[in-house]
């Protein structure tokens, strides 16, 4: 993460160090998340997230625009932010190229790269050990080659 957080130019002050980034996302739940139609059209939807310290990964329904857009062009970019009042603003803005992971959709076939993601996801969001399978969802990953934070608290 070192290199892609030394393109932020701006508010370095109220930049969050690796550490901030690694903590805030791992105790955030939702994030918003912006793909591109092959038209042009911007599309931004809501997701639950797990973060491995190194990835992001989205679960995401395979009927989805979200999932239409990435299998036509790979570009993502997701934000995760929290705080009400301006003081208390701070977020992540992670961009790159969305990798599929696993059977599309997931029924729970094995799959070593999933063992992490599937114990972490359900834990964080469903309060269980086990991850659910639906057979509607799949795994998205992005491994960003741009990470852009912020913390207003820092002012």
């Amino acid at each position: 993460m070192d290199t892609a957080r030394g393109t932020q130019r701006r508010g370095r002050r109220i930049m969050m160090t690796d550490g901030e980034v690694d903590v805030f996302l791992r105790e955030q739940r939702t994030c918003r998340v912006a793909t591109v139609s092959p038209d042009g059209r911007p599309h931004v939807g809501a997701l639950w997230f797990a973060w491995d310290g190194r990835s992001l990964w989205l679960y995401s329904i395979t009927r989805s625009r979200r999932w239409s857009d990435l299998t036509k062009d790979p570009r993502i970019s997701v934000v995760v932010d929290a705080g009400e009042e301006y003081g208390e603003l701070r977020g992540v803005e992670l961009s790159g190229r969305a990798a599929f992971v696993g059977e599309a959709p997931r029924t729970g076939q094995p799959c070593a790269e999933l063992a992490e993601v599937e114990r972490i996801f359900p834990a964080k969001n469903f309060g269980i050990p086990d991850m659910p399978h639906d057979g509607r969802h799949a795994w998205i990953r992005l491994t960003p080659d741009s990470v852009v934070s912020w913390d207003f608290r820092k002012l």
